[in-house]
């Protein structure tokens, strides 16, 4: 309100208007509480804080779902593990089962030095033997002994993939002649090569890598199944286990 005197003197009273801006009604229209309450399509009110946490109950659901499944399952295995046991224990017969395996690391990689002792021996003295030279004889095992070594673990893991011939827990006979054909083949193509670049005569090459390769073989073979007895670094595989 004010007083003022208007062109013909008259006084009166002026009432001036003004806006008055609340701050809280105007943060709370920019707040983003504000903002999410929006209509939905049916007219209600549908907050985005709302369908987030509906979205994250719906796969809290699906999970809890998932895991109510293996547990289910898991429950079955284990009430089918006991019923067995205590078959057993009542003295109940199980049948026979197939020992099925797998051989670890550390064996094959035992198994590839050990042979490369015997089978480098032989190959020195079947090449001291045609050379008459114990330097050369020397050479020549030397320079494949780890090649070899490393292409036979190679191999023995690559077979290890393979269940073909393995029964009761050990690998069979047929397995283990086929193992050694297959390595004497290649053994005898390094060997010869190997000679070949050492003494740079390939009569003498094919000499020494043939004369020992009908022995190698049957040598072989008897090392296979020495091994087929050997427990150590198998790992059983069981067709019930969790």
């Amino acid at each position: 309100l004010s007083q003022g005197v208007d062109a013909f003197g008259t006084a009166g009273t002026r009432v001036s208007t003004f806006s008055v801006s609340h701050p809280s009604i105007s943060a709370a229209r920019t707040s983003p509480l504000f903002i999410s309450n929006a209509e939905g399509t049916n007219g209600e009110v549908v907050a985005p804080v709302i369908k987030s946490i509906e979205m994250n109950l719906k796969k809290a659901q699906k999970k809890r779902e998932h895991y109510e499944a293996k547990l289910n399952e898991f429950a079955t295995k284990i009430a089918d593990l006991e019923q067995k046991k205590k078959q057993y224990l009542e003295g109940a017969s199980l049948g026979t089962a197939e020992q099925s395996f797998t051989e670890t690391t550390g064996r094959s990689a035992l198994k590839a030095f050990c042979w490369r002792i015997i089978a480098g021996s032989v190959t020195f003295i079947t090449t001291l033997k045609i050379s008459g030279n114990i330097g050369y004889a020397l050479k020549i095992v030397g320079s494949d002994f780890f090649s070899k070594a490393f292409t036979m673990f190679i191999g023995e893991r690559l077979m290890n993939k393979s269940s073909a011939g393995r029964k009761g827990g050990a690998d069979s006979a047929s397995r283990s002649v086929t193992k050694a054909l297959i390595w004497r083949l290649f053994a005898i193509c390094n060997t010869l090569t190997v000679c070949f670049f050492v003494s740079k005569d390939f009569s003498m090459a094919s000499k020494i890598a043939g004369s020992d390769a009908i022995f190698k073989t049957f040598l072989m073979v008897a090392y296979e199944r020495v091994w087929a007895k050997i427990e150590w670094g198998k790992e059983y595989i069981v067709d019930f286990a969790i």
